[in-house]
């Protein structure tokens, strides 16, 4: 199991944007999908962006558009841009395999979306 780290948060205005990033203790170049999730508080923590190991990519409808997730197999790195947040988009953000690995979850990285 890689162990992975979030970084990038922050708090922003509405409008503007982050770039997120995740680091892999390991390499992430056999795994076929990674994704970025999000939990808001008081809500259950849902996927919102997802990568192939051959760079197809999928998005949740509420951010589709605005977030771009991407991967650098040989760097072990994942990323997501987040343009035109919303204060909606607020929560704590974590990377992980799709479907998620239980012993991967890192601490997530806060965004706050707010003027």
């Amino acid at each position: 199991q890689v162990q992975l780290v979030e970084s990038g948060g922050g708090l922003v205005q509405p409008g503007g944007s982050l770039r997120l990033s995740c680091a892999a203790s390991g390499s992430i170049f056999s795994i076929n999908v990674m994704g970025w999730y999000r939990q808001a508080p008081g809500k259950q923590r849902e996927l919102v962006a997802a990568i192939t190991s051959g760079g197809s990519t999928n998005y949740a409808i509420s951010v589709k558009g605005r977030f771009t997730i991407s991967r650098d197999n040989a760097k072990n790195t994942v990323t997501l841009q987040m343009n035109s947040l919303k204060p909606e988009d607020t929560a704590v953000y974590y990377c992980n395999t799709v479907p998620f690995s239980l012993r991967s979850w890192g601490q997530g990285t806060q965004v706050t979306v707010s003027s």
